[in-house]
């Protein structure tokens, strides 16, 4: 067997996306939606309904009163920040583990999800994007390969650091050179045998490497920009450290300069501690 079947293989070792997140999306990119069909989904699966209420109430909302119920969650926060709520409870299992292969500790690489969806949220509203969704899910799933490569990459990591250092490779080119496949590859597998819509697998496959559609998808370049802030904060940030290039063309297409990621960067960084309540109250 290949490795690269292999690796896909492994996907099934993964925990599926529960139904009920791939409804609430599929419902959150359908403008013909009502959202009181998304309201009622959640409302009649009380393990959802628990977790997201507990969420309301961390210290990341900081409100004044405590939230009771989905209705009051929706009024409060509103339908947008449910959705992301749902989808971020419903992808927590895969990511709160250790990727020893990428020497990254338990609960890092979740971490890292979780901030990467939230300044990719911000960026689609800052850049006037439509797709938040879609865009908040991509940010927060977009490293799911890394699950699956963990288990591969420690045995190979050598070579793959040889290529880096030796012969300039990107950490993803190694991968690929390496392994058959690299992580944006493998999410974009994994997304698919998943059911997610194809502009869903496309920001995830794509996330990565945003030169790959020309830099023209401003999705894309907003889930990859989000990624680099992340680096450039330290978040999730493992073995393969700083081994990648930045795509100043991505920031470039967005209309954004060296000023607005400053403010980006400054701006999540008083966030953070934040963030860290949010992934405590899973």
């Amino acid at each position: 067997m290949s490795a690269v079947s292999e690796l896909i293989r492994e996907i099934d070792g993964l925990k599926p996306m529960p139904q009920i997140a791939q409804q609430v999306l599929a419902l959150a990119e359908d403008p013909m939606a009502d959202t009181q069909k998304i309201a009622e989904l959640i409302r009649f699966d009380p393990y959802i309904t628990a977790d997201l209420l507990k969420m309301c109430n961390s210290a990341y909302f900081a409100r004044s009163r405590t939230i009771d119920s989905v209705h009051d969650a929706i009024n409060i926060l509103g339908m947008d920040r449910i959705v992301d709520l749902v989808v971020m409870k419903c992808g927590a299992g895969n990511f709160s583990g250790e990727q020893r292969g990428y020497g990254l500790d338990e609960g890092a690489l979740w971490k890292k999800a979780v901030s990467c969806a939230i300044i990719a949220r911000d960026l689609a509203i800052r850049v006037g994007l439509a797709d938040r969704h879609l865009v908040f899910t991509a940010g927060l799933l977009r490293d799911i390969g890394k699950v699956i490569l963990s288990r591969f990459v420690g045995d190979r990591f050598e070579r793959i650091q040889h290529l880096v250092a030796v012969e300039n490779y990107s950490f993803r080119e190694a991968e690929k050179k390496i392994l058959g496949v690299d992580q944006s590859e493998l999410s974009g597998i994994v997304a698919k045998k998943w059911g997610f819509s194809p502009r869903l697998q496309t920001l995830i496959r794509n996330s990565h490497m945003p030169e790959g559609a020309g830099f023209s998808d401003h999705a894309v370049n907003v889930v990859y920009v989000a990624d680099q802030v992340c680096i450039m904060l330290g978040i999730g940030v493992g073995l393969d450290g700083l081994a990648y290039r930045f795509h100043r063309e991505a920031l470039k297409a967005l209309g954004l300069g060296a000023r607005d990621l400053q403010e980006i960067i400054a701006g999540f960084g008083d966030k953070i501690r934040e963030v860290e309540d949010l992934i405590g109250s899973f």
